[in-house]
């Protein structure tokens, strides 16, 4: 399944009854959550257990990778953050909805890959311990290039801060070309290119 070995394979059902259960949410969240999910299984388990030839990491022991059957394709991604933080496990989500599917993955914040065909979704496994394994499924899912010097974390934390940057150029961009007084153009314009040297 998605091209891990069969080794690691499960089927077991998370009932959603008991995550209610077990983690107290109030109606609202409840409610949310039934509103875009039908059905959680555990399909998967990647560990030394499962497939020898992987070292144990140090931060990352075992990850789970978890089918998520989904009411709509346009769900609400607080309910997909919100199952990342109730199971406090590394975990890769498969999001279901009809004959396709969309993998995602939070580490520091959730990613999540385009909707592709069930049957051409695949998850590779690079690395020779689980550390290495997960660092590459989020690089993918996430669609992050790390660059020199840089851990997966201060990456996405650079992007992050790189795409707001981006985003409050856009703005000012739009406002100097809609505004009539040059001295305002003027201002515009230099706080556009103190904004551009920050990136």
């Amino acid at each position: 399944m998605y091209g891990l070995p069969i080794s690691t394979e499960r089927k077991r059902q998370l009932p959603k009854k008991a995550i209610y259960a077990k983690f107290d949410l109030t109606t609202v969240q409840r409610e949310g959550f039934d509103a875009d999910v039908t059905r959680i299984d555990i399909v998967a388990v990647v560990s030394p257990a499962t497939i020898p030839a992987l070292g144990e990491g140090t931060e990352v022991k075992e990850f789970y990778v978890l089918d998520v059957q989904m009411k709509r394709r346009e769900y609400d991604a607080k309910n997909i953050l919100l199952l990342t933080r109730l199971i406090a496990q590394h975990m890769v989500l498969v999001l279901r909805y009809e004959k396709q599917v969309q993998f995602a993955i939070f580490h520091t914040k959730l990613f999540t890959t385009a909707w592709q065909p069930a049957e051409q979704a695949t998850l590779s496994l690079s690395g020779l311990n689980l550390d290495t394994v997960w660092e590459n499924i989020v690089k993918e899912i996430g669609q992050i290039e790390v660059t020199d010097g840089h851990t997966l974390a201060e990456q996405i934390a650079d992007d992050e801060q790189r795409a707001k940057l981006l985003a409050q150029i856009a703005i000012l961009e739009r406002k100097m070309a809609n505004e009539k007084q040059s001295r305002r153009k003027r201002e515009y314009f230099e706080l556009i290119k103190k904004l551009k040297e920050q990136i």
